[in-house]
């Protein structure tokens, strides 16, 4: 395996069919790359009782301080109906100067080019400690990926300083933006409980939908906060609402109902379960109904405040690209969130216009600008490590 060769790896990381929770090779092909460079690797599977089996990986190359990681996944989301793409999911073929594949944008490409940055800054300075995470399961729940693998880090004592995520960050050119935060993302299961009863006689029941409608209405006209200074406004979706009554002449006994908070740093998720049980209390008392929140928190909400690592990173990232990256804390989730309670992190990766699509794909001078990028900001870590 060319450890110099960012596109030739991606091709081979994009021809594991590696859809959650199964690696299907990619992490070999990852430890292939990696090892000739002079990195230690470590597999490591992680699994809970009720959650998939997943394999990670932990590289590292020299034993000095500061250690700059980078991290990312190979796992991928499904290629969905085969007649909707126009080249093989997984044969990861070039075309007209783009590299067709699932994967290619998010985010086998970035692994890629950070192990060819990597190997041509290391040829010119082998005693820089750079580190990678490399997990299974961003794509799927989460559990038994990064999280533990930072677990078994701080059990052994090592310390990361700082940390690149190569999610495809970018919007329309690489490196024209770095995700310096992310929302917090709170799911909300809702359950209304009322008295089963025929529709004929609608007052010996209490019917649970109106209830649940009248929830809905009320929480989504709710304004959250009108943002921060590192934030956009928070939001409140609701996904669902169902009884699964497939009788037309039965009050239900139940509604269901789902929504998502995503949210920003004026809120937490206790301050928010506080508001919500407020809003459905008065709901209940009013509609003669029980309602019970399950909460489910997929991440808080952080950003990496301005400082020389901002700085380093942006300033290679123009050096590059030409360009002053924006700062953006927009999206949705990713690793990122396990990551900042151990360092100052950023994420830095390629433009995600066709990340889960079909015909998922990434032009070939992209890689290389980012494999460009990547070297440069090595290149400046090492030089003049931040503080």
């Amino acid at each position: 395996m060319n450890s110099k060769d960012p596109v030739a790896l991606a091709q081979a990381l994009i021809r594991c069919p590696s859809v959650t929770p199964k690696d299907a090779g990619a992490l070999g092909v990852v430890e292939a790359a990696l090892t000739p460079l002079g990195f230690s690797c470590h597999r490591l599977a992680f699994e809970e009782p009720g959650t998939d089996r997943i394999e990670n990986l932990y590289a590292r190359c020299g034993t000095g301080a500061p250690l700059l990681c980078f991290a990312g996944h190979t796992d991928v989301v499904p290629p969905g109906a085969a007649e909707l793409w126009r080249h093989d999911p997984f044969g990861a073929e070039i075309k007209g100067g783009v590299l067709y594949g699932r994967g290619a944008a998010d985010m086998k490409s970035a692994i890629a080019a950070f192990i060819a940055a990597a190997a041509r800054h290391l040829a010119k300075a082998p005693r820089s400690s750079i580190a990678l995470i490399i997990t299974g399961d961003e794509e799927g729940e989460a559990v038994n990926g990064t999280r533990k693998v930072l677990d078994w880090l701080k059990e052994k004592g090592e310390r990361i300083d700082h940390c690149i995520v190569g999610e495809p960050s970018s919007v329309a050119a690489v490196g024209d933006t770095i995700k310096i935060g992310r929302r917090g993302s709170l799911n909300v299961r809702v359950r209304v409980k009322g008295t089963q009863g025929h529709v004929a006689y609608p007052d010996k029941a209490r019917n649970p939908v109106p209830a649940l409608a009248a929830l809905a209405a009320r929480l989504s006209g709710l304004t959250l906060d009108k943002g921060s200074a590192h934030f956009g406004p928070s939001t409140l979706a609701f996904t669902s609402i169902d009884t699964g009554n497939a009788a037309t002449n039965v009050i239900p006994a139940e509604a269901r109902g789902h929504f998502n908070i995503r949210f920003n740093d004026l809120h937490s998720a206790e301050s928010l379960m506080a508001l919500l049980e407020k809003e459905a209390k008065d709901v209940a008392e009013h509609r003669g109904c029980t309602i019970l929140l399950e909460p489910q928190l997929s991440g808080t909400s952080f950003v990496t405040r301005p400082g020389p690592f901002l700085d380093l990173v942006s300033k290679a990232a123009e050096s590059v690209t030409g360009r002053v990256p924006e700062l953006s804390t927009g999206g949705g989730t990713s690793d990122a969130r396990f990551i900042k309670d151990h360092c100052p992190v950023v994420e830095l990766g390629l433009a995600g216009a066709t990340m889960h699509q079909a015909d998922e794909n990434v032009p070939i001078a992209d890689i290389g600008k980012l494999t460009d990028l990547y070297a440069a900001l090595l290149d400046a870590y090492f030089a003049n490590p931040p503080q």
